[in-house]
């Protein structure tokens, strides 16, 4: 049987999310480190730079995004469960958790990793072994992970994670976990008896790190066993129902969505459209500047660069800067293209559930020019 071949690593966030995905399809792959011998001489050259995931398919094709490796997948390859149901509305809300899975959650996932090293740090330093070379001297180990993990921790700070958010950082994760539990109690999955594109995105950062990093991991088997064992759950090929009677793999009604659904959706609209508005606006602002800005470009000197710039906004009362990346309105288009292709009535239905939701300004704000993904890139058409 011809494999597909699988690029990244164990403490990955958005590997997380293709990996589960790829298991639940029941697509065979086998998965490589970034540091394998075929991931730098092979495709690095062809992705450009350091980034993860990359799928390599039989045919030999490269897919680099875990967005586009679901997508490429599902229009290829017969698959158990599809990532996006049939209904406009359903499809609109998986589209939703998509954005706040990969994005919304990177805060915390960035705090409960980097901030907590008297529990965390010599796992990590174990996990990030994986990214050395082959034959790496043991040592040259402590330099390689203390330039790396410095790396990580810049990065954590670009996100709004500091002494000053820690605080409301783990008060909002904290939230989300009671609410995901609360959820999780009646259904197996986000939308019901089968994984949605939502599950994926979620998966990423609650398995990668948060499940799986010490700290957080402890947290998320104190207060929230059930979401736990979803994560172990989305992690396994097979189906397993021993949390629920009668389970089927139907999903739920598009026409009354659950309340404990539409809580997480307006937990969304306070800890991530501030965040996702500020940064239309401040794109909006920096694209303004720079009319000229050919198509096809990211309009910086490096087009492997992903922020843009910083945005302020307030953030459970207090102001907050984080990383401008296009990339988020690349998923947010995914979300409005599929509510602007909807019937009259569906768009109706959408708006209605949005408006539930307090997510009514998602389906309308967007930046001047569309951002796309060429030769692997972010740019701006």
């Amino acid at each position: 049987m011809s494999r597909f071949t699988l690029f990244g690593i164990h403490c990955s966030l958005y590997t997380a999310k293709a990996r589960s995905y790829l298991r639940k399809q029941g697509i065979p792959f086998e998965e490589y480190s970034v540091s394998s011998r075929e991931y730098q001489s092979s495709i690095l050259p062809t992705v450009k730079r350091m980034i993860m995931p990359v799928l390599k398919t039989p045919q030999g094709v490269i897919v680099q995004d875990s967005a586009d490796i679901i997508r490429y997948c599902e229009a290829h390859e017969a698959v158990k469960y599809p990532a996006l149901p049939d209904s406009a509305v359903l499809r609109a809300v998986s589209y939703l958790f998509e954005l706040f899975g990969g994005e919304g959650l990177l805060r915390p996932a960035m705090h409960y990793r980097w901030n907590f090293d008297e529990v965390n740090l010599d796992y990590l330093r174990s996990e990030f072994r994986c990214l050395m070379p082959a034959g790496t001297a043991e040592s040259d180990r402590p330099q390689l992970f203390d330039i790396a993990s410095g790396s990580m921790r810049k990065a954590a700070k670009s996100f709004g994670v500091s002494e000053h958010s820690a605080a409301a950082i783990e008060a909002s994760f904290n939230e989300f976990l009671r609410l995901f539990e609360a959820h999780l109690s009646d259904y197996p999955y986000l939308l019901g008896g089968r994984p949605t594109l939502g599950d994926y995105a979620l998966m990423g950062p609650l398995y990668a790190h948060f499940y799986r990093d010490p700290q957080p991991g402890l947290l998320m088997r104190r207060k929230a066993p059930g979401v736990a064992r979803w994560v172990e759950r989305m992690n396994t090929a097979e189906d397993n129902w021993t949390d629920y009677e009668n389970a089927a793999s139907a999903l739920v009604s598009d026409t009354d969505l659950p309340e404990s659904l539409l809580a997480l959706m307006r937990f969304i609209a306070i800890d991530f459209l501030p965040e996702i508005l500020a940064h239309i606006e401040f794109s909006n602002q920096w694209l303004a500047a720079r009319p000229d800005l050919p198509a096809g470009s990211n309009g910086l000197e490096d087009p492997a660069q992903r922020f843009i710039g910083m945005a302020q906004f307030n953030w459970r009362g207090i102001p907050l800067r984080s990383s401008v990346m296009p990339y988020r309105f690349y998923l947010l288009q995914h979300l409005q293209d599929s509510y602007a292709q909807a019937t009259e009535s569906a768009q109706r239905d959408i708006a209605d559930v949005f408006a539930a939701g307090d997510l009514s300004q998602l389906l309308t704000s967007h930046t001047e020019r569309r951002v796309a993904r060429h030769n692997f890139l972010e740019i701006w058409q």
